[in-house]
């Protein structure tokens, strides 16, 4: 139950909510038609005990489609006092809903129903992200079946978080338990806001937590319609909490927040370090998801056309909005020209624009701010002697769309080489030399994918144990499972998200030792 100082927090919020709703314009749901002529109602207010409320301050956040640069709508935007609110919902329901202590099998249900609900939705979901994000229908359709993959995974998993039982002799006994952290501040960025939403919730949620969400806020549409499937779902008032707004006071007071225990963070590497300095004050357990520039490297014995849909699949999916994408091209002298050539002729026929066109291969980039920084890591490129060999410009006049680009010639020490772009920019290096490529590919800040494609099975096995990357793709790219971890070395960040790995950061081990008598 909540005690004395929680009922009058949340009876001062009650008064506060009911001057916003008396003085809002903006009302908890809008309708909004979708390309395909089907209209939904849209969440736009905060999300917190499983209800949809006004914030303390009346602020909105505009959200501007990517592919025609026009509002789409605004939402509601928190501010500290509102994840004040949302924690100490949390917080309640993590110590008296039984959602941490209960059956387990109460999880299971729950984030298995979510997962038939996302299902359900599906078609709606890949519209709403298509729509807010840019990205093609093609992948905002490929983002919901994996997300709905990963909740069946968590749901599998619930029943399943055991310690062990430990042999010391027959003078104790000894066993250990893994318990969740507790209440679970996730931050995530705009490139993938349903799939890295699922990503957090589902182990999570698995493991008995609860949480405190805080989507991007270029993107936060995808969160708020998920966030009313989990109650539909039979999530617990407080179990999921979800708070739109910005980094600078929504994120900065989900970091410092004295009663959330564990931060799992999805975006960039220098955001990711702030995190970890605002979390330090506090020892909350971390983990992080972040920038990548990660190498994809073609061996003479590869096959070109199979090799050819890999490479643009490492780059161009998602409009290069990946952070594990394959941005660094290293291509072995002998299969060099022919593959280029095939490269060069299919990235011609990639159709850019409306991402709601089935045909579309890749839609806009995310924001005007994301656009801008491409095409002046482009100018880059050129000033830099790098030679551009495709694309290098905007597509069309209207919306954030960038051509696929392609820089050849380049050296090691080169801008557009060294930095996570983040957009549809590949550079291309010749090699022969096996070590020399390997030497290439580690010398980076960044460790988190890497591709390898050759028919050589030795050569395969050799050159993935030698990469320092978290996920190594050999004859495919940016080839994503469940039951597969996700992560990264070095400043790309650590933990791990999806897998049995997911699990282990929202846990802890309790040893219990009894001695016998």
């Amino acid at each position: 139950m909540f005690n004395t100082a929680k009922r009058a927090l949340i009876s001062n919020q009650k008064s506060v909510l009911s001057q916003a709703r008396f003085k809002s314009s903006l009302p908890l749901k809008v309708p909004i038609t979708l390309p395909n002529g089907v209209t939904y109602e849209q969440p736009t207010g905060l999300f917190i005990n499983n209800e949809f409320v006004y914030p303390q301050q009346k602020k909105t956040l505009e959200t501007i489609s990517p592919s025609t640069e026009e509002l789409i709508t605004e939402v509601y935007q928190g501010s500290a006092e509102d994840v004040d609110i949302a924690v100490e919902a949390a917080d309640d329901a993590f110590k008296n809903s039984g959602w941490a202590t209960g059956d387990p099998m109460l999880r299971t249900r729950a984030l298995a129903k979510l997962a038939d609900l996302y299902e359900e939705h599906s078609e709606t979901l890949a519209h709403i992200e298509s729509l807010d994000n840019g990205k093609c229908i093609s992948d905002a359709r490929g983002d919901v079946k994996l997300a709905a993959s990963c909740l069946r995974s968590a749901a599998g998993w619930a029943d399943k978080i055991s310690g062990e039982l430990l042999e010391t002799g027959d003078t104790h006994l000894n066993y250990t338990r893994r318990e969740p952290i507790g209440v679970c501040g996730q931050i995530v960025a705009w490139n993938f806001p349903l799939l890295l939403l699922t990503w957090k919730l589902g182990p999570a949620a698995a493991t008995g937590n609860t949480m405190v969400f805080k989507s991007a806020e270029a993107t936060p549409l995808s969160a708020l319609y998920v966030a009313q499937l989990s109650k539909e779902a039979g999530f617990p008032p407080g179990v999921i909490n979800v708070v739109t707004g910005l980094g600078t006071t929504v994120g900065n007071r989900i970091t410092e927040h004295p009663k959330i225990s564990k931060i799992s963070f999805t975006g960039s590497t220098a955001v990711g370090k702030h995190i970890m300095r605002s979390a330090a004050e506090s020892l909350k357990k971390v983990t992080l998801e972040l920038g990548g520039k990660s190498p994809n490297i073609v061996f003479n014995d590869a096959d070109i056309p199979r090799t050819v849909q890999n490479i643009i699949n490492g780059i161009f999916y998602n409009t290069g909005e990946v952070c594990c994408a394959g941005s660094r091209l290293y291509i072995q002298d002998g299969i060099y020209d022919d593959l280029m050539e095939a490269l060069l002729k299919e990235v011609e026929g990639i159709k850019i624009g409306d991402p709601f066109d089935p045909s579309t291969r890749m839609g806009a980039q995310n924001s005007k701010a994301q656009f801008d920084k491409i095409l002046k890591y482009i100018d880059i490129g050129k000033k830099e002697g790098a030679e551009l060999v495709a694309g290098g410009e905007r597509a069309g006049s209207k919306g954030f769309f960038v051509k696929p680009t392609i820089f050849a010639g380049v050296t090691e020490d080169m801008q557009v080489v060294q930095d996570e772009i983040f957009g549809p920019v590949v550079t291309v290096s010749k090699f022969s030399d096996v070590a020399q490529v390997i030497e290439w590919a580690n010398d980076s800040n960044y460790g988190l994918a890497a591709g390898i494609h050759s028919n050589d099975v030795n050569n395969v096995l050799k050159v993935a144990n030698s990469l320092k990357a978290g996920t190594v793709w050999c004859n495919t790219y940016n080839d994503f499972n469940a039951s597969v971890p996700f992560g990264g070395y070095k400043q790309s960040g650590f933990g791990r998200e999806m897998g049995k790995e997911s699990l282990d950061s929202y846990t802890q081990t309790k040893a219990v030792r009894i001695a016998l008598h």
